[in-house]
């Protein structure tokens, strides 16, 4: 049983699946014109049993899709979800050469933390179940 978290937004989303034990199985920010796509490639190649949305940016939008893909979402508070996001991706990337002797809470990391963030939601509906 997997979960596919999705952080929508504009013109991209972050998309996560984890099985029930949290392990990450895909993790990838996606355009949001091919959300449509992705969220049934994904569905057909994991038995996902529900979507975790995060009810922030376009989330009716990305609601849709994921309603006519034929599954079910449930909507998660993304409050903080970014900021937790950067710290979690340094950790998963720590600074190298002189940006190690920054704070990481100065930096910004080099890439979208969309994914991080659709992990997070599926985290925070798990730990709520």
């Amino acid at each position: 049983m997997n979960f596919m978290g999705i952080d929508p937004g504009r013109d991209k989303c972050g998309v996560a699946v984890l099985n029930a034990a949290g392990d990450i199985k895909f993790q990838r920010v996606v355009l949001t014109d091919e959300l449509d796509v992705v969220i049934k490639s994904l569905a057909s190649e994991f038995d996902i049993q529900t979507v975790i949305l995060g009810d922030g940016t376009t989330h009716k939008s990305a609601a849709k899709k994921i309603s006519s893909a034929g599954l079910t979402f449930q909507l998660v508070d993304e409050k903080h979800t970014t900021e937790e996001a950067r710290r979690e991706y340094w950790l998963k990337n720590p600074p190298h050469g002189w940006r190690r002797l920054l704070p990481t809470s100065m930096q910004v990391p080099p890439e979208p933390v969309d994914a991080i963030v659709a992990e997070i939601l599926v985290r925070r509906f798990l730990h709520r179940k």
